[in-house]
């Protein structure tokens, strides 16, 4: 089908597709047209990686703001103004750093009239902005919290995508997502669903829960050949075998990349655990530097730099160093910002190899000639030990192979190391169909937030009316366990009657106030249980350790794992401070609640050391964690606070404002008295200290203060300078006539006017600080 033939779109995108050089579609997209896609069909697609699930939804979302806009008016005429007066889409992603990919691409179509909006974080808000927009990109837990927040436009909505839909088989974010698309559809019975699926097992039972023609197609633009690599040959798929030598003294993993990179091809490595993607990358930095030009070096060296500029910890150190020689590893622990900074370099062939844990795998758009799945087994704490990982998630990581454009073919590698495993592998999973998706929406946690949200947002006003609408889900339409559902639903109400969230009256179900608080605010109610409870047990004013605490050890904290040694440390620290912590200490013989208490109070230690300014480096050597896990942390940690402030408000114990200076505290990583100045856009737990020991304290005495002792405190930095006055509300920021040599006291160690070091981490800082309130909580919608 050429793309000339497309109707239904707006003005001006046919045309705009063929200059793309998109001027016939994909076999797939092709049927997804055919299935009604741009005549507001639902529509299943499940088919590989880089078989263009993207266009089948922009051409779904773009024909449905045209239909809207080309919508008989009440008088009978047609009303053709612009896209912005027509429907509107909305795009789910799983991971917020997928929803600025996802905008960035979209973001093409503005030029023919379509707005485009992104929202991944702010779990209170109502996105009343997103109403201006055509099309909206978010994550399935912020689209959740703006229906729970009654937002007025979700009822607009003429068009949903669902990405990767297949992840609703995620014990974590899949009940969310599945509970959302229910939600949606029971708010609008006309509203289009479009799910992009990877290749599963059962994309028939997907289909048929959206009520959805399915696309179903194994076929991709580039031929990817699986295979396994045993001894010095690569075992292919269909049958064939090549010669792939293991050098003296090179590991197999070593030799592919070697290989790949001799055929001018780059390589992703995934790996089972952030240790292994570090040590994998500094290994094979050995092996890509000789193939390295000057020219690349000499870029590689600027990447390196500006890695180093994110974050002046270890893990920035040990990554430049890695990209330095065209190697990298990719990693939850990092920074946003060094994951950016290494997916550009590798889409742009700067990096020939990124080692990486399964994350890179989840949708981030990083193809490369060869994937070479190294680790097949992964540490499972529920089942103590290490255990296969499952045929789609494999096949997930294989679909990473071959650059449409950029590579005649793509191949994926697994590693075996006895002719055994050989056969073992090829039967697991190159040979293998993905297992089917299941729902994993009964499981009581991802009930508990789902069922008291499903009433305070008014879905269901009885036991009958939810039981109803939950059997609009997925779960449902699986299930062969007759009354389960019921039961556990039966389990979850009485859960959330005994702790004040919902009443139950003559069979009628409302939420309580304090319910409504706990469902806008976007808590699980378990970790608003253990929130009310110890602001309950307060006596005195908390403190900001016993706050911490408290957030801690909610199940919405991924706490801190104990590691060996770490048991005595912090039970000893736990009984010099328990006068502190908000609750009753458990026994020490109640092992498992004991252990738990403690991995709440070794995180609430990091919180509080990273509140009482200890610098970023110690902290990620301290307590083994990288720099994006401090961010992960005091994010969420921020977004808990607030949280337990507005409960106690709700409960008028009186102690809002411990709590919201508690949260300060954590948002900016300063003390009590560098609050007013960290408040200073740009200016960060750094500058805020040397503000203050130069004798500037408040943001008022900024706004007046002397411009060369401003100067002379942020280390000579005139633009930083300029821009801090300028956020403090100076009506002439202007540095200009203000003596440098005056206003820089502090020798220079990097030839630029200051201290290097910490100028990269004051940056960092007050960037990560000063961030839009729509930063949200980090350990929602990520990996």
């Amino acid at each position: 089908m050429k793309t000339a033939d497309l109707s239904g779109l707006p003005p001006g995108v046919t045309d705009h597709l063929q200059e793309q050089g998109i001027e016939e579609l994909y076999p797939p997209q092709a049927e997804a047209v055919k299935a009604g896609v741009t005549e507001g069909e639902n529509v299943v697609a499940s088919v590989p990686t880089a078989s263009g699930k993207t266009l089948i939804a922009e051409l779904a979302m773009l024909s449905a703001i045209q239909r809207g806009v080309s919508k008989p008016r009440s008088d009978g005429s047609a009303d053709e103004q612009s896209a912005s007066s027509g429907g509107k889409a909305l795009y789910i992603v799983p991971l917020r750093a997928l929803a600025s990919e996802k905008k960035a691409e979209f973001e093409e179509f503005e030029e023919y009239g379509v707005s485009v909006g992104v929202s991944t974080g702010n779990y209170e808000s109502d996105g009343e902005w997103l109403s201006t927009k055509d099309i909206v990109v978010a994550t399935s837990e912020k689209v959740d919290s703006l229906v729970r927040n009654g937002a007025a436009w979700i009822e607009d909505l003429s068009c949903v995508v669902a990405d990767e839909v297949h992840l609703i088989d995620d014990a974590q974010r899949g009940p969310t997502l599945e509970v959302t698309l229910a939600k949606l559809r029971q708010l609008n019975p006309d509203l289009q669903t479009v799910a992009l699926s990877a290749t599963v097992g059962n994309a028939d039972d997907v289909a048929e829960w959206l009520d959805a023609e399915l696309v179903d197609s194994t076929w991709r633009p580039i031929d990817l050949k699986k295979g396994v690599h045993y001894g010095n040959a690569l075992h292919l798929d269909d049958g064939t075998q090549s010669e792939l030598e293991v050098r003296s003294g090179e590991k197999q993993t070593a030799a592919v990349v070697r290989d790949t990179l001799e055929d001018d091809g780059s390589t992703l490595v995934f790996v089972n655990s952030r240790r292994n993607a570090e040590a994998a990358a500094r290994r094979l930095a050995d092996t890509v530097d000789p193939h390295l030009t000057v020219e690349e070096r000499e870029e590689l060296a600027d990447v390196a730099d500006e890695i180093r500029d994110v974050s002046d910890t270890e893990t920035s150190e040990d990554l430049a160093d890695a990209v330095e020689g065209g190697a990298a590893f990719h990693h939850a622990g990092l920074a946003a910002d060094h994951r950016s900074l290494v997916e550009d370099a590798f889409r742009d062939r700067l990096l020939k190899v990124i080692s990486a844990t399964p994350t890179l795998a989840a949708g981030v758009n990083t193809p490369s000639r060869r994937v070479v799945v190294r680790d097949w087994r992964r540490y499972d704490g529920t089942a103590g030990g290490m255990q296969p990982l499952d045929v789609l998630e494999v096949h997930q990581m294989m679909g990473r192979a071959g650059r449409p454009g950029m590579d005649p073919y793509g191949e994926a590698v697994l590693v075996a190391s006895s002719h055994d495993e050989l056969d073992e592998l090829f039967d697991r999973y190159v040979y293998a169909d993905p297992e089917p998706v299941r729902s994993k929406l009964a499981a009581e946690p991802a009930l508990r937030t789902h069922v008291l949200a499903t009433v305070a947002t008014g879905f269901a006003g009885s036991r009958d009316e939810l039981l109803s609408f939950l059997e609009r889900t997925l779960y449902a339409s699986q299930s062969a366990e007759p009354g389960r559902l019921e039961r556990v639903t039966d389990d979850v109400l009485e859960y959330l009657e005994r702790n004040e969230f919902v009443d139950r009256d003559e069979g009628r179900l409302t939420a309580t106030a304090l319910g409504h608080t706990v469902s806008r605010l976007y808590l699980d109610p378990m970790s608003a249980a253990e929130i009310v409870d110890g602001l309950r047990s307060v006596e005195g004013r908390p403190t900001a350790l016993g706050l911490y605490h408290l957030v801690s050890r909610t199940p919405d904290m991924y706490e801190l794992y104990l590691r060996s040694g770490d048991h005595e440390e912090y039970m000893e620290l736990c009984y010099e401070r328990e006068g502190e912590l908000l609750g009753a200490t458990p026994s020490e013989f109640e092992e498992g609640r004991f252990e738990d208490w403690l991995a709440a109070l070794k995180t609430a230690k990091l919180l509080e050391d990273w509140a009482g300014e200890v610098d970023e480096d110690r902290i990620t050597e301290k307590y083994g964690i990288g720099p994006g896990d401090i961010r992960g942390k005091v994010d969420t940690a921020e977004w808990l606070l607030n949280a337990a402030e507005q409960l106690a408000n709700e409960l008028d114990v009186g102690e809002e404002t411990a709590i919201r200076e508690a949260r300060k505290r954590v948002q900016y990583g300063v003390g009590e008295e560098l609050l007013d100045l960290a408040g200073v856009r740009g200016v960060g737990r750094k500058r805020a200290r040397r503000l203050y020991e130069a004798g500037i304290e408040t943001r008022s005495e900024l706004r007046e203060a002397d411009k060369s002792v401003v100067l002379r405190a942020l280390r000579g930095r005139r633009k930083t300078a300029e821009n801090v006055l300028e956020n403090a509300g100076r009506e002439d920021p202007s540095m200009e006539g203000v003596d440098e040599a005056t206003g820089d006291a502090v020798p220079s160690t990097d030839g630029s006017g200051g201290d290097g070091r910490d100028e990269r981490e004051e940056s960092a800082e007050s960037s990560a600080a000063n961030e839009s309130d729509d930063a949200g909580q980090a350990s929602l919608g990520d990996f």
